[in-house]
């Protein structure tokens, strides 16, 4: 483990509670035949693994894939190890009850984008739970979180059609709840580039949402003009039933693009970024960054301030503050 200035920047005192006295990162794993840790980041405590994604890769016959890595953290080195699923191109990730993975599948020219259960026991069983709005196929489910009451919120940009492995988009870029109780769908919110990463606050009052239509991810080119930005919501009922109010500029991403999002338990906002890990207080103030190199496209909480950031090629652990809890699991 390394301590260093040059990875924790402060940009202001608050950020000082979040990463301790003596914050330190760690090299867990390194793949270099593909960018293995990518999306996802799903962390298991009581079994103490990490399922995650990797990126675009070229498979058999030219075509692309993605591929589902599950990663043993109770061992030094960690141990990881691909596993064979029919989830097509995978990429978010959620806890889905104590012993399955809810991923999202963009899909291929053949099978449907939508949201897939995968139990984490081999031989990793796998059932497609939705997938499409009322018969119109989604574009390429992209990111997801569950709520208490069971509804599920994932965001569906064109990415796929974008990067040619999925038929033109039949529906806008947009966040969907979908209820799997009742069968209900909805779309909750609308008007962005390319909807990306989605949390909720710790109460669940608000919704966040990373648009990075930055990045043109068809060829890779960047249009400083096109946003980089994390959306607020707040969550009202309205007849009994959940809409998303009060769309407000949340915060701007400077360095590449705001991708994967969690809140900590104190309700602060940390994203991935082309230069690391950034966090801003609940009132939208950066707090500081957590710099590594190349960037991290997703990460999850583990116990007791740890962070599992996915840098492509290589997967670190970030020790925080031992106060720092993620909101999703509470550890």
């Amino acid at each position: 483990m390394a301590q260093s200035s040059d990875t924790f920047h402060v940009h202001n005192p608050r950020f000082q509670a979040v990463i301790g006295s003596f914050p330190t990162i760690e090299l867990l794993a390194e793949h270099q035949d593909y960018p293995f840790a990518h999306e996802a980041g799903v962390f298991f405590p009581d079994t103490n693994t990490l399922y995650i994604t990797s990126n675009r890769c070229i498979g058999p016959g030219s075509q692309q894939k993605v591929h589902i890595t599950r990663v043993d953290l109770s061992r030094r080195p960690v141990a990881y190890k691909e596993i064979q699923t029919d989830i097509p191109m995978a990429n978010g990730g959620i806890n889905y009850g104590p012993d399955h993975v809810l991923f999202c599948a963009q899909g291929s020219m053949t099978q449907p984008s939508g949201l897939y259960r995968m139990s984490t026991t081999a031989p990793y069983k796998t059932e497609l739970l939705k997938g499409n709005f009322y018969g119109r196929p989604f574009n390429a489910v992209n990111d997801v979180v569950v709520h208490t009451d069971g509804s599920i919120w994932f965001t569906d940009p064109i990415y796929g059609a974008e990067q040619g492995y999925r038929p033109p988009p039949r529906l806008p870029n947009q966040v969907y709840r979908w209820c799997p109780e009742t069968g209900s769908i909805r779309a909750v919110a609308d008007g962005f580039g390319r909807p990306n990463g989605i949390c909720f606050s710790p109460d669940e009052k608000v919704v966040y949402v990373t648009d990075t239509d930055r990045v043109h991810w068809g060829d890779g080119t960047v249009e400083d003009l096109r946003v980089s930005s994390i959306y607020a919501f707040d969550v009202a009922i309205y007849h009994g039933e959940p809409f998303l109010i009060n769309r407000r500029l949340f915060a701007m991403a400077d360095s590449g693009i705001p991708d994967g999002i969690k809140c900590d338990i104190e309700g602060n906002v940390y994203s991935g970024c082309g230069d690391g890990i950034n966090v801003w207080s609940p009132g939208g103030v950066l707090l500081g960054r957590i710099l590594i190199e190349g960037g991290v496209a997703n990460f999850c909480f583990g116990k007791n301030g740890e962070i599992f950031a996915l840098n492509e090629h290589r997967l670190w652990r970030v020790q925080l503050g031992a106060e720092v809890k993620g909101a999703l699991l509470g550890l």
